[in-house]
């Protein structure tokens, strides 16, 4: 297990990427560099990405091999970083969506309520925009839309009014006083924290997350070799949709699992936060 981050599902997608010795692979979100590993220990050849220079220093450090090559860069821009590098197609392409156990953990990044740290959630400090901008600048309205529409939260209109009432008062600079807010306003009923929805909601528009998703899905596609493998980990509803769609009506695609492959339980209770995890694949038709 890397100290930096635990990836998700190891086994199942180095299996699902159905590994040739000396084939290209990319992975878009290198993390802790685990399924990157798990490619070079097959015999695969490896284009690692990830907009957090701090997880390529961690790889760098900890991955030393000739058939690995490290990119800083959002995987939105995955045609663009390929061909700077000579490569035009490759055997198959990952992505492990969300954010890494070393983002959540570092109280500076501001991605986690359990932490008393700045409203930051940018994945690269090369985004301009905060959670912090969002939560003090956006009106009533605003702040409703997005709680709703990349949180899916029930109680977004009672959040959205309680965030700009007690913006008034003092500007919300902390994770601790954000999620302090959302808990008198909805209690502790759920099984999860209640401001779980809402950081998500940010931390998806801060970073852009969906509308990358989106952009990337088809690009992956057209550069993926005949027979290659598209495999794709989500974390929540919103993503997985995204995948599912785009799976079923790409006609170069054919979806390998119907239903999607999940965590065992003995996974799960090594690494709780791959509870919610679900794995597509899909194969490149022509």
């Amino acid at each position: 297990m890397s100290i930096f981050h635990e990836s998700a599902l190891l086994h199942e997608v180095v299996d699902a990427l159905n590994i040739k010795s000396g084939e290209t692979y990319v992975d878009a979100t290198l993390g802790g560099g685990g399924h990157t590993r798990g490619i070079l220990d097959r015999g695969g050849k490896v284009i690692g990405l990830d907009l957090d220079n701090e997880a390529l220093n961690f790889v760098r450090s900890t991955i030393k091999s000739e058939d690995l090559v490290l990119k800083q860069g959002n995987f939105v821009n995955l045609d663009q970083i390929l061909e700077k590098q000579g490569i035009k197609e490759v055997s198959g392409i990952v992505f492990d969506l969300g954010v890494s156990s070393h983002q959540l953990d570092s109280s500076e990044r501001g991605f986690s309520f359990r932490k008393n740290s700045p409203l930051d959630m940018r994945m690269s400090l090369d985004i301009k925009v905060t959670a912090g901008d969002l939560v003090n600048g956006l009106n009533e309205g605003e702040l409703y839309e997005l709680f709703t529409k990349y949180g899916e939260e029930r109680n977004a209109r009672r959040i959205s009014r309680a965030v700009v009432r007690s913006r008034f008062e003092e500007e919300i600079t902390t994770t601790k006083n954000l999620a302090g807010i959302i808990e008198r306003v909805v209690g502790k009923k759920e099984k999860i924290h209640p401001a779980t929805r809402v950081f998500l909601a940010l931390r998806i528009a801060v970073n852009d997350e969906l509308n990358n998703l989106e952009k990337v899905l088809p690009k992956a596609a057209s550069l993926l070799k005949k027979n290659g493998r598209l495999v794709v980990i989500s974390f929540h509803s919103l993503e997985d949709r995204l995948v599912k769609s785009f799976i079923r009506n790409e006609s170069s695609l054919t979806g390998v699992n119907k239903k999607p492959i999940v965590p065992k339980e003995e996974e799960i209770k090594r690494n709780s936060r791959v509870r919610s995890a679900k794995l597509r694949i899909a194969e490149k038709l022509n």
